[in-house]
């Protein structure tokens, strides 16, 4: 009986959590630390040590009376506007660039030199020369983001295509698999994994150089209206302003996260499998 007893006990205890406790853990996980660093900073806010550093209240306040207001559609939707046309046009000529570079062993050996000297060249440095050749524009901060952006969408694309598993090429082309027909059904998904890569390091990338190129000769924008704050001493204005930029970027990694689990739906599932299988 008592065995019996234990052995139940024990399988009352190894039973799944149920969905309330699942949820309140994946809340822990997901808030704890966020509540802790906010926690963190009221403390060392409210002894007074700084005047640069207002309290988490202050910084609430001046949220939602600065960014609840027009300047909603004056600055911040435009910057969301240039980033994500940047963002796109900087995917489109890094993975068509990258396909073609990849493919072929000839300008794969002729880009490289080109590709590796560009690459080391940090783009904010060529906000000045982007500047003197587009002007001030709209056009000059899209050019700013692509600038960097398409860095590591191309060399991703590239080493993706280069790492196609040369069985399934010689496979594809026994059964007449040439042209676009293997682009989109062999190259493009077997270099996927990398190309999406590519894109979620020029997603951070594109967000930095937003602020960038909206700090100079800019009149909108959130860059601007963040050095605009600084100049004129407006701190806990200043502090929302990177707050909405932290929420910019957060809300842009979880969409990109939908996304990539969406497209790469196939190699997660057999990175899966072969975790169950090891």
């Amino acid at each position: 009986m008592s065995t019996a007893r234990k052995g139940w006990d024990g399988a009352a205890r190894k039973r799944p959590a149920g969905p309330l406790r699942r949820a309140g853990l994946r809340l822990l996980r997901v808030l704890g630390l966020p509540v802790l660093l906010i926690l963190g900073w009221w403390a060392y806010s409210s002894a007074g040590l700084t005047f640069y550093l207002p309290t988490p209240g202050r910084v609430a306040t001046a949220f939602a009376k600065v960014w609840f207001s027009a300047r909603i559609t004056e600055d911040v939707l435009p910057s969301v506007g240039r980033l994500l046309t940047g963002y796109a046009l900087a995917g489109l000529l890094g993975i068509g660039l990258g396909v073609a570079i990849g493919s072929s062993r000839t300008l794969r050996a002729a880009a490289e030199p080109v590709l590796e000297f560009f690459r080391a060249v940090p783009p904010p440095v060529l906000v000045p020369l982007i500047m003197l050749l587009a002007g001030l524009d709209t056009a000059m901060k899209v050019l700013v983001i692509v600038s960097g952006c398409v860095w590591p969408v191309l060399l991703n694309t590239v080493e993706g295509v280069r790492a196609v598993d040369e069985v399934l090429d010689d496979t594809g082309r026994c059964f007449g698999l040439r042209g676009a027909a293997r682009l989109r059904h062999l190259v493009l998904p077997a270099a996927s994994p990398q190309i999406m890569a590519g894109l979620r390091q020029a997603l951070s990338i594109g967000i930095i150089l937003m602020v960038i190129g909206e700090m100079f000769a800019s009149t909108s924008g959130l860059g601007h209206t963040v050095v605009l704050f600084q100049r004129g001493f407006a701190i806990p204005e200043m502090w929302s302003g990177i707050v909405v930029l932290g929420l910019l970027g957060f809300g842009l990694s979880v969409a990109f996260r939908a996304v990539e689990r969406r497209i790469l739906a196939w190699h997660l599932a057999r990175g899966e499998e072969r975790g169950r299988h090891a």
